[in-house]
């Protein structure tokens, strides 16, 4: 769309949206006191959390990361999207109507994002509809063989592409789609001739994200003369990455959430057999295997419980035996609890409900084991245990194995349980196991470091000429809460700080305003505070906190974010905004009590009462203590 978004209109929106609301979406958040929630953080790997939301405020801070913002940077850094796209999300959100002026906007160049999402709706729109068409007949009889109802289908919004060449193409260029977004949508194919629909003739299944937004497509053949795959899934595109994205996760992602376990699966029918049958915390990866990704989107929904479970089911063939290996080799990026399921007879969950029926299912997860010994278990199952050589080789594959189950206090009984198997000594395992321990371990998702990889081995470090030559200076140390002193007087001054940060409309402006001139000790308080009186202007405003962290020093802008969302002492809703006038009021009087002990000292300095200069000082005296009431009777 042409023009700039009005800036009234950005303004409003960002009004509007519930922070806490929105990062929910992505990560699971709990309280951390009045107007402040916490989760792990979306940007990096962390275990415990440090990721703050103040939805009042309508800020974000990481202590971990230092990633900082409100609710359209948010919406950039986690879907990609450039600003106007973003703001352009969240009024769709809240259902606002935008007003677009003409000039001084050009759109950043690549695919629009939101054209993109739209294709992809009105795309999986025209696949439901197609289900309950005649041809679609096909696809309606492949769901019900295999135990799902036109409810199901409508739960998942299951849908079916017809065969032909360009009846989608068509439908979604009649409604103003280009064939180049729906080429960057993953929706058509291109060829010597032009586009064509990419799914023909196929039962497909929409891929949403958790706001349900739909990403791409899973598609399954129907017809014996598709020389295609089993499976197409849409390829990757602007919007759709498929080892970040889970099936069913927009469906799933509040019971994972509420009850902290998950279930990882293998199709999409495996997903939509579990939700049937009760299991509402089951998803799937979207033709990837299960990387280190996945384990981040759902370490941010179930939160690091270590009570939490991660239930995988895997096939019993050896593809399965492989991606639970490939599992077990990422596990110890959960804090969660892993375990396996297999199926009786090879039934994979879809099979199984068939055949079995819902209760079936159910037990399947109550029948769960450990990852760990699932893995043990496969590795040893690989060798000859008749032969020495077997066996040893055996033990060199499942030695690691027990040297990495991350509760040390399970890996002597897995030990001796391993020897049971191989049929060897304890002794002999024992060893193994201590030398796996030791073994270096290469970064998960790295390599080994070459040793003295960290050694300075310039040329200019090791020539003895340059020995006195001026070292490059080092980058200035970013400041951060935790370098503060904890005294009396730093934390009565953060306090200040932070209730002029979050709490400056409930505190008024002209309070503010003499707090901006206060006495602060901590020099790199000291930053803060002037930073905030360079921002006095923007106060009351939806840019407050950016105007303030803009007013800083590089070096001092995380420290005043930290300050923008670390929680409140104050526990009592209703007492908020009356305990941050206390505590700046404390910090203003504080500097008049020092005025006041100065004066005294300059009066005895006189001696004679009746001395002009004197006389002066007890005026000046007066005017101060009325001051101090004043503070307090405002």
């Amino acid at each position: 769309m042409a023009g700039r978004i009005r800036a009234s209109d950005v303004e409003e929106v960002k009004r509007r949206t519930n922070l806490g609301d929105l990062v929910g979406d992505y990560v699971t958040l709990k309280s951390a006191g009045i107007d402040s929630m916490k989760g792990l953080c979306p940007f990096h790997d962390e275990r415990s959390p440090s990721f703050h939301v103040r939805p009042a405020l309508g800020y974000y801070h990481c202590f971990g990361c230092g990633e900082s913002g409100d609710a359209f940077s948010f919406l950039q850094r986690m879907d990609h999207l450039t600003f106007a796209e973003s703001v352009e999300r969240l009024a769709a959100r809240i259902h606002y109507g935008l007003t677009y002026e003409e000039g001084g906007y050009t759109r950043e160049e690549g695919p629009n994002r939101a054209r993109l999402l739209a294709a992809n709706q009105a795309a999986a729109a025209y696949y439901v509809a197609q289900l309950a068409s005649e041809e679609g007949a096909a696809g309606r009889a492949f769901l019900e063989q295999r135990g799902f109802d036109p409810a199901a289908a409508t739960l998942f919004g299951v849908g079916y592409a017809p065969r032909g060449w360009s009846h989608l193409t068509d439908a979604l260029k009649s409604q103003g789609y280009t064939p180049a977004e729906l080429a960057q949508a993953g929706l058509v194919s291109e060829g010597q001739r032009g586009v064509y629909d990419r799914f023909r003739g196929r039962v497909v299944w929409p891929i949403r994200d958790t706001s349900g937004q739909t990403l791409g497509f899973g598609a399954r053949k129907l017809y014996d003369d598709d020389n295609g795959p089993k499976y197409l899934n849409t390829p990757e595109t602007p919007v759709y990455h498929k080892s970040q994205v889970l099936y069913g996760l927009d469906l799933a992602k509040r019971a994972i959430s509420r009850g902290k376990r998950a279930v990882v699966v293998e199709g999409y029918t495996d997903v939509m057999a579990c939700h049937l049958a009760g299991i509402d915390t089951a998803v799937a990866t979207c033709g990837t295997a299960f990387g280190k990704d996945h384990i981040s989107i759902l370490r941010r929904i179930m939160g690091d419980d270590s009570a939490a479970e991660v239930i995988f089911t895997f096939d019993p063939d050896e593809a399965g035996q492989k991606a639970a290996l490939r599992a077990f080799s990422e596990e110890k990026r959960f804090t969660a609890q892993t375990y396996v399921a297999v199926a009786p007879e090879g039934f994979d969950p879809c099979d199984l409900r068939l055949h079995r029926g819902d209760e079936a299912v159910r037990e399947l997860f109550t029948r769960k084991q450990p990852l760990f010994e699932f893995a043990l278990r496969q590795a040893v199952s690989r060798f000859d245990l008749n032969s020495v050589e077997g066996r040893v080789s055996a033990l060199r594959a499942s030695a690691p194995i027990v040297a990495e189950i991350k509760d040390p206090s399970l890996r002597p009984g897995y030990a001796r349980e391993l020897a049971r198997m191989l049929g060897v000594e304890l002794g002999e395992v024992q060893h193994a196991v201590r030398t796996a321990e030791r073994a270096p371990q290469a970064p998960r998702g790295g390599q080994h470091e070459p040793r003295g990889a960290y050694q300075d081995s310039s040329p200019v470090s090791q020539d003895p000429q340059w020995q006195g030559a001026p070292q490059q200076q080092p980058a200035p140390t970013a400041v951060k809460l935790s370098m503060l002193r904890n005294t009396p007087t730093t934390r009565l001054e953060r306090d200040a700080l932070m209730a002029m940060l979050q709490l400056g409309d409930s505190v008024g402006a002209e309070l503010l305003q003499q707090a901006a001139t206060a006495q602060v000790s901590e020099p790199h308080l000291r930053v803060a505070r002037d930073a905030i009186a360079a921002a006095l202007p923007a106060l009351g405003t939806p840019g407050w906190i950016d105007t303030v962290v803009a007013a800083a020093p590089d070096t001092h802008k995380g420290l005043l974010r930290e300050l923008a969302v670390v929680p409140m002492p104050e526990r009592r809703p209703d007492q908020l905004a009356i305990y941050a006038k206390d505590v700046i009021v404390s910090l203003l009087d504080r500097d008049l009590v020092g005025l006041k002990q100065e004066l005294l000292a300059r009066m005895q300095r006189i001696g004679d009462s009746s001395d002009a200069a004197s006389r002066r000082l007890q005026e000046q005296l007066v005017a101060l203590e009325a001051a101090r009431r004043g503070l307090r009777e405002e």
